[in-house]
Order: structure tokens, then sequence, then C-alpha cells
């Protein structure tokens, strides 16, 4: 479904990724894992157009993407729940619900798409006059994967959904996320909890300095000592 190609980024003379290949099947959760600093969302923002590469590919669907703006990428059906949420903090949750609709290929099915997300999160429908600032930490997770989910995407890329949340909020969020790849959505994740993000995984790859050092299924780098050691402290 995605490839990544030999991708070169660089902010300024620094070099974020360097030489980066991976690819994302259709229907899987690829885990993408690393300590702070090592490209992951640089990585995330270039596939999803807001980072120009300075060389390789990106092809989705079998057209190269490298170098789109963002709006077209979206469009073209990757999402992104990005780190920190992004929300428009004094729009109402149905205000950015909205947002996430704006995109030509998910007008059609609006009704539907957001008929889709209060199911998933009642509590959004609860607090849909309310500015989406003065919701708690989970809530607005739950409203930044709404809003991404409005957008009809067939691939989702989540950077750090549960950082800075509660543990049982996590659990539920990481449930949302198992949930929604087993009714059909691609999923690309970046996650702080190695662990967990790796027992989701089929496919997983660790990224140093830029770098991809390791590959494999989540099962096989879960018991990777080199992983253990590095990021689970084992």
């Amino acid at each position: 479904m995605l490839t990544v190609d030999g991708l070169d980024v660089f902010h300024g003379d620094a070099q974020a990724l360097d030489g980066v290949s991976l690819e994302v099947a259709e229907g899987a959760i690829v885990a993408i894992v690393g300590a702070n600093g090592a490209g992951k969302t640089s990585l995330i923002r270039t596939i999803a157009g807001m980072h120009r590469p300075a060389r390789g590919r990106i092809v989705f669907r079998g057209q190269d993407i490298a170098g789109w703006p963002s709006h077209r990428v979206c469009d073209r059906g990757i999402g992104q729940v990005p780190e920190g949420r992004q929300l428009f903090p004094t729009l109402t949750v149905g205000e950015n619900l909205a947002m996430g609709a704006l995109l030509p290929r998910a007008r059609r099915n609006r009704a539907r798409n957001l008929e889709r997300v209060l199911a998933l999160f009642p509590i959004l429908a609860e607090r849909a006059a309310q500015p989406a600032g003065t919701l708690s930490g989970g809530e607005q997770q739950m409203l930044a994967i709404g809003r991404c989910l409005m957008g009809a995407p067939d691939l989702v890329m989540f950077d750090e959904p549960s950082l800075g949340l509660a543990p049982t909020v996590v659990r539920t969020v990481l449930a949302t996320i198992r949930d929604l790849n087993r009714d059909g959505l691609t999923c690309v994740l970046v996650e702080q909890n190695v662990a967990v993000s790796l027992r989701l995984a089929s496919r997983a790859y660790v990224l140093e300095n830029g770098r991809i050092t390791l590959s494999g299924s989540g099962a096989e780098l879960l018991a990777d000592d080199r992983v253990r050691q590095a990021y689970l402290g084992l």
C-alpha cells in the first residue's frame, strides 16, 4: 500500500532522515520505534507532505507522492493524528470534526462518517458544543482521531497517541487503534510505549539517528535482545 524508498530529509543543514526505506502492507499495523530525536516525526510529516524530501520516493497505491502538498496527500487517502493532537482549541468539538470532513474525498459521506465517529467515541456527542481546548487529554485524543477519520482515510499515521495520557486512557486509545485496524484501516504507529506497539504491530522498524537499523515482525523485534536492552530496559 505504501512504500518509502531511499528517503533523505534535511532541516537546514541537519539531516533528519538518511536513506530510509520501509513498506506498509494494506490492512497492517506497522510500528516505528526509536528514541527521541531519531527522526520518527520527521518521517511521518514527510509522508504527510509537511516536509519536502531531498531524495527518495514515497509511493502510495502505485503513485509517487513525494513532495506533494499535504492537502493532496490527505485527499489521496493518508490521514495523520499528530503528536500533541493539534486541535483547534477555540472551536467546538463539532466544528473540529467538521474541519476533518472538508476534504473533497470526504464530503459525500460526511454524515455517515460522523455517525461512525460518534459511535466510536460517544463522549464526543455529549461534548459537541464544548470548545475543544476545555476537554480532558483523553477526550482531546479521541477528538483528534475522530477528526482524522472524518477525512475518510485509507491509511492513518498515529504519532505518539498515548503521550501525556493516564494509563487507563492509554489502554482505551490503543484498543481503539487495534479495533480500527480490525475493521480494515491500515495504520502506522509511532508510540513511546515500545512493548505495546510491538505487540500490536504485524511489522516494525527501528529508527536510529535517521536510519532504519532493524526491521521484522513485531514479535521478532520484541524478542530481539538489542531492542529489549535499548527500549525495554531488559
